[in-house]
């Protein structure tokens, strides 16, 4: 959008922020993060700006849809206070945004990062899995050595999303072969996460987003697919959606398997605002995974949060869209489809935000579609 039309927005605009070049480099990330930006200026009945640029002015109030977790430091300089002013979250240190916090380190001595919370580790225990996080090779190795003697273990890159960056090691052996492999520097600067590894595995999508004066909470299950380097990497999201709190995600009357990822993210979210003062977001989102432990238990935990444009943005805005457009309605079905290689075409009525071929992912489709119901009232 030119400057002089975004200059006619009296009330504000709308931007996509991408703040490290790594992040939403691709093609589809781009195209998907101008897309949600677009449709959240819509709804705020503000102009689109497009990508954020620092050297523009803008006129009125500037909404951010950033492409990661932003720090206290990058949301200052943004001028962004509060929820209001983005759709994401903010975070008072950059590993407090990735599946770094979800884990205590192996031992007291263990090396740690700025900002580093004991208390974060002791009030999520009962609501993760068994795991660590390790910022060296030696805390990693024993990390892995006690929780081999459970079963097989899940490494985990922190700052990877969409099933990418996880391996599952058996023996101390393969894990001294990844920890060979591994960029010292990047095990310092964020860490490895460890934990055991469940089969069977289902992971449920629990959320909330704000914008405007509308709120929506939703749970859902996320679907797995092959990608065009035939790994498994997410596929997307059915998510059903209630118009307010959890209170009136609750009244739906989920399974209990669903109601206790809905308790479990939530006290997983409340330690966050606990042990990290400043944090504040208006989208957070949270896989709870269902499966067997190697005693052939059935586990739910929380895996990791996200408080940044993620694979369930799509539905999330849909819905909002719908609660927009229709004040009465109380709840919506969504889904988002991520399909790889050829495909068909997308429903008619489907929000397509990516048909074509990505140079890093190869074909790759990306749609939202909000069902119909009999009655959503």
């Amino acid at each position: 959008m030119q400057a002089d039309q975004v200059a006619r927005g009296a009330r504000g605009v709308v931007v996509a922020h991408v703040p490290h070049p790594q992040d939403h480099a691709s093609e589809h990330e781009r195209s998907s993060l101008l897309g949600f930006a677009s449709r959240i200026a819509a709804l705020l009945g503000y102009e689109e700006g497009g990508l954020y640029d620092p050297a523009r002015r803008y006129p009125g109030h500037v909404y951010f849809v950033p492409s990661c977790t932003l720090t206290q430091a990058q949301a200052a300089a943004l001028g962004i206070t509060g929820p209001g002013d983005l759709f994401g979250g903010v975070v008072p240190h950059e590993f407090v945004g990735t599946k770094a916090i979800s884990h205590p380190l192996v031992h007291p001595d263990a090396r740690r990062v700025e900002g580093w919370s004991e208390s974060f580790g002791r009030q999520v225990r009962d609501v993760v899995l068994a795991g660590y996080t390790a910022f060296d090779p030696a805390d990693a190795l024993t990390a892995a050595t006690r929780l081999l003697a459970r079963g097989a273990v899940r490494l985990k890159a922190v700052r990877a999303s969409g099933g990418h960056g996880q391996s599952v090691v058996r023996d101390a052996r393969a894990m001294q072969q990844v920890l060979a492999a591994m960029d010292p520097q990047e095990l310092a600067m964020h860490g490895l996460v460890l934990e055991e590894d469940l089969r069977e595995r289902k992971t449920f999508s629990i959320g909330q987003v704000q914008v405007g004066a509308l709120t929506a909470s939703y749970f859902g299950v996320q679907r797995r697919t092959v990608n065009n380097r035939g790994a498994q990497v997410f596929g997307g999201s059915d998510l059903t959606v209630a118009r307010g709190g959890f209170e009136a995600l609750l009244a739906l009357r989920p399974s209990p398997q669903v109601r206790l990822a809905i308790e479990q993210a939530g006290r997983y979210h409340a330690a966050v605002q606990a042990c990290f003062p400043g944090f504040f977001a208006s989208r957070s989102n949270y896989d709870v995974l269902l499966g067997h432990d190697a005693a052939g238990r059935l586990r739910s935990a929380v895996l990791e949060q996200s408080w940044r444009v993620g694979g369930a943005t799509g539905p999330e805005i849909a819905a909002l869209e719908a609660f927009h457009a229709d004040p009465q309605r109380r709840w919506v079905r969504a889904s988002c489809m991520e399909v790889f290689g050829d495909s068909p075409e997308p429903p008619a009525h489907a929000t397509v935000y990516f048909r074509q071929t990505d140079p890093t992912s190869g074909p790759l489709t990306k749609y939202t579609v909000l069902h119909a119901d009999d009655d959503p009232r």
